[in-house]
């Protein structure tokens, strides 16, 4: 688990320490700034470096991909870059974008603009501006609103991006209420940025979230979409969560986790499933190591810390009380993958990652039917072939999924884990379990049994499949005499219609 200090504020960065910073990473990035500034200016245009990159050489953090904003339009953008980079590509003509790599280094270039939402609107109007420092005012937030002015290196800084970022908290150039107006989406940001970058809420900035929240039912399903993957995949998801939770966002773009936050009483104490769904996302994501030494998964893994943020989903739809005071959550955790798929289904995620998300949801509590290692070696081997290729994401969650303070508790249960793994690892060597099918094909059953295509082939199918599972692997002879004395048996049969009324 995440050690608590690492949610404690940081300590104000010194102006000095960001002077360098930000002089260290120009350096670095001459080569691009300086030739790309030299080939606008040439052109009689500005040019600039902003927003992220120019905040993030303030934070001592490198990167290759540079946005800049320039007083060209988009058609005299494309000219200088055709002639600058090695590729061009319209990205967002529309938006007045141009994109362009050289090398390593890939840029856009935007026009100067100003945009805003009609009030009943999902698309931004944009229109082009005429300065740089009207292209900053519209800017989310003052540290996203400094630019580094081409080829001279000028920092503009007309919001006092500096010393917020050196003070690490989120403002807005002008009024929240006006700048999520303009762009709602930017409340979702918010809670973005103070997850990646572990930066406060200004508290007017809070306040105008909490005013505005229902604003966001404007913007489409796809870009909150976008927006929830980058802050869950955050270093720290848990304040920005928390801050779309306290101030009502969460209730228009994710619903179920402030569910979570079920009453409690003195009469029916149990554990806050809110606060221990938050904990199980941290364990999960301290947990990511695994998958890219044991899968290939690289981190940030959006499904399986979006698995431990829905697996309890369903507890406040299947809360019952019981006679003597406990509480249970009896299927919660199939109520909970039917809730995360209608969710996740409205968000547009693909189909993909629905399926890899729910089916860990479904199958989060499975390991405890394991006991203290009853399961038969059939059991195990439904366990994996249930999970198929989601076995790995399946033991970063039920790992996580214990937030017990019981020191016992919690080393049994991961002795018992432990154990389970190692069965699974043992069968895997010994059966190839990663590719459980039955000792028979479909062709192969089609020969013996003399029959065709058909609806008993695929019966005899599955029927070999689950014989497969409970004995283990078979010899084709022994199989063959498993299927005729099945069939013989009228294994095959079509089922008796229902009684007629």
């Amino acid at each position: 688990m995440s050690d608590p200090a690492d949610s404690q504020p940081a300590a104000p960065l010194r102006l000095v320490d960001v002077q360098v910073a930000v002089a260290a990473e120009l350096d670095r990035i001459g080569e691009v700034i300086d030739d790309l500034g030299a080939a606008f200016a040439e052109a009689g245009h500005e040019l600039a470096l902003v927003g992220g990159p120019v905040r993030d050489a303030m934070l001592g953090r490198r990167s290759n991909d540079l946005d800049f904003t320039t007083s060209a339009r988009p058609e005299q953008s494309e000219r200088i870059l055709r002639a600058w980079g090695d590729a061009w590509w319209d990205m967002g003509r529309a938006f007045g974008t141009i994109g362009a790599r050289k090398g390593e280094w890939v840029v856009e270039v935007t026009t100067y603009r100003s945009e805003a939402y009609d009030p009943d609107s999902r698309k931004p109007e944009v229109e082009y501006g005429d300065s740089l420092a009207g292209d900053l005012g519209r800017r989310d937030f003052t540290v996203n609103a400094m630019a580094i002015r081409l080829p001279g290196r000028e920092i503009v800084d007309p919001h006092g991006g500096v010393l917020d970022l050196a003070h690490r908290v989120l403002r807005t150039p002008g009024t929240p209420e006006q700048s999520f107006s303009d762009d709602p989406l930017r409340m979702m940001r918010a809670a973005r940025f103070a997850a990646q970058l572990g930066f406060d809420v200004d508290e007017d900035v809070v306040r105008a979230m909490t005013e505005m929240a229902g604003r966001i039912e404007i913007i489409s399903a796809e870009r909150v979409r976008d927006e929830l993957v980058k802050l869950i995949c955050a270093p720290t998801p848990r304040p920005g969560l928390a801050l779309l939770v306290d101030t009502g966002l969460a209730d228009h773009v994710l619903p179920e986790l402030p569910a979570l936050k079920l009453e409690r009483d003195e009469h029916h104490r149990h554990k806050d499933v809110y606060d221990h769904t938050l904990t199980v996302l941290e364990q999960a994501i301290d947990l990511e190591p695994r998958l890219a030494e044991r899968a290939d998964i690289t981190a940030p893994d959006f499904v399986s810390r979006f698995a431990a943020l829905m697996h309890d989903v369903g507890k406040p739809r299947t809360r019952k009380f019981t006679g003597d005071g406990t509480v249970t959550f009896h299927h919660h955790d199939v109520v909970g993958a039917k809730i995360t798929r209608k969710r996740m289904r409205a968000l547009k995620f693909s189909n993909d990652e629905v399926d890899a998300v729910t089916k860990l949801v479904e199958l989060h509590l499975r390991f405890h039917g394991y006991g203290t290692g009853e399961w038969t070696d059939s059991a195990v081997r439904r366990y994996v072939r249930d999970a198929g290729d989601q076995l790995e994401r399946l033991h970063v969650l039920t790992r996580a999924d214990c937030t017990t303070r019981n020191k016992r508790k919690a080393d049994r249960l991961r002795r018992t884990y432990d154990d389970l793994e190692a069965r699974i690892e043992r069968l895997a060597g010994e059966e190839e379990l990663a590719a459980i099918r039955p000792d028979l094909d479909g062709n192969q059953i089609m020969e013996i049994l003399g029959i065709g295509p058909g609806r008993e082939v695929g019966t005899a199918y599955k029927w070999l499949l689950e014989l497969r599972l409970d004995n283990g692997p078979m010899s084709t002879e022994d199989a063959t005499a498993a299927l005729k004395q099945w069939w013989a048996a009228g294994g095959g049969a079509a089922p008796e219609p229902p009684p007629q009324d």
